[in-house]
């Protein structure tokens, strides 16, 4: 019995430690998940913008992923969901599409987190903002806090033209700017 004792000690002391040292220096920060489509690399170009912007909030966790390597748990996870769609005929691309009507619907889990949208076209008045509206009002529907651009030249989120393939630095910067915006709304909203 004696030798139960002395050990119990010690075994409180080492799961106190143990819990301590994985506990250390993890201190919850809001989470900003950007996850896009890309085929051309246009919309993955705005989605490193849309990072870069986030990325320069102190203070919030930023993740940049594909749809496709983009699970449920991720999406439960963030506290902001950014999304990112070439525009395909005035529309979302396929895959978005199907992205979105996967998201997990019963008990409204995607309730109150913030979202916001951002696409590339391939030429102007190809649709961009109605996209961009198009992947909004299915955040509306799941629940989740709508935010645009920073501006009233980017109201719907960030879109972007590629000309000869390439996006000019005026749209980076407004991909920047919705990804910088999202996250200190978010990290008001979830400090």
């Amino acid at each position: 019995m004696s030798k139960i004792v002395s050990l119990f000690p010690k075994t409180i002391i080492a799961v106190l430690f143990f819990v301590f040292v994985n506990t250390a220096g993890v201190i919850s920060q809001p989470q900003v998940l950007i996850c896009y489509f890309s085929k051309t690399g246009n919309t993955a170009m705005m989605a490193e913008s849309v990072k870069k912007g986030a990325a320069s909030v102190p203070g919030v966790e930023v993740i940049l992923k594909r749809i496709e390597e983009t699970s449920t748990r991720d999406l439960l996870q963030a506290d902001a969901i950014i999304l990112g769609s070439p525009v395909y005929n005035a529309n979302v691309a396929p895959e978005v599409s199907l992205f979105i009507a996967n998201w997990p619907f019963e008990d409204s889990p995607l309730k109150n987190k913030v979202g916001a949208a951002f696409v590339t076209a391939g030429g102007s008045t190809s649709g961009e903002e109605l996209t961009q509206m198009n992947i909004l009002q299915s955040m509306m529907i799941f629940g989740m806090i709508v935010v645009g651009g920073d501006d009233w030249k980017s109201p719907f989120g960030a879109s972007a033209i590629a000309q000869n393939s390439e996006i000019n630095e005026t749209d980076i910067l407004k991909g920047e700017k919705l990804g910088k915006r999202v996250a200190e709304i978010t990290k008001q909203l979830y400090p």
